[in-house]
């Protein structure tokens, strides 16, 4: 039976995602880098993946690693349109929610090739970043509910939680392959 202190580590290995009330305008453009760098170092680490590779978890019960690239290019497509939406729609006032399990199950989730969600997420992510730049502080305020995590979030805190998304997956999959983070 595993230790319920070694199951958080392997659910959260780089810890649950801790919104700030205030992220400068250096930890923002971080922020905004760590997403621009993130579909290469999935492509990166894909690359040397042999198909059966793709089938590994990094917990017991926990998604493949081939689902786990999908979800990230699925999730990062969400957040991308949480943004466009609660730019320009006035009455954005709670999240888009998805079921992510349930996305995962897809067959599209389970057998589609990496490669798609591979360039999936290269192509929305470009759009992402190039959004996420041009946003001022009066955008960055816009706010939402989050009623899965019960809270209110801003733009600013959704480019962290967006950012805090990427590394943790990727630390699943390292965790999968069994290297170090």
């Amino acid at each position: 039976m595993e230790n319920v202190h070694d199951l958080n580590r392997l659910k959260f290995p780089i810890g649950n995602f801790e919104k700030k009330e205030f992220y400068s305008h250096d930890e923002l453009k971080e922020l905004i880098r760590i997403n621009e760098s993130a579909p290469a170092k999935y492509r990166k680490i894909v690359e040397k993946l042999k198909p059966e590779d793709l089938n590994k978890t990094y917990r017991e019960g926990s998604w493949t690693i081939q689902q786990l690239i999908h979800h990230v290019a699925d999730i990062q497509l969400l957040h991308f349109l949480r943004l466009k939406k609660a730019l320009t729609e006035p009455n954005y006032k709670e999240v888009t929610l998805i079921d992510m399990d349930g996305w995962a199950g897809t067959a599209d989730g389970t057998k589609a090739p990496v490669e798609d969600s591979l360039m999936m997420f290269e192509g929305a992510n470009k759009r992402y970043v190039f959004l996420l730049r041009s946003l001022n502080d009066e955008a960055l305020k816009i706010e939402y509910y989050h009623p899965v995590r019960k809270f209110t979030i801003n733009q600013a805190q959704a480019i962290a939680m967006s950012a805090w998304h990427v590394d943790h997956h990727l630390a699943h999959i390292k965790i999968a392959l069994g290297e170090s983070l």
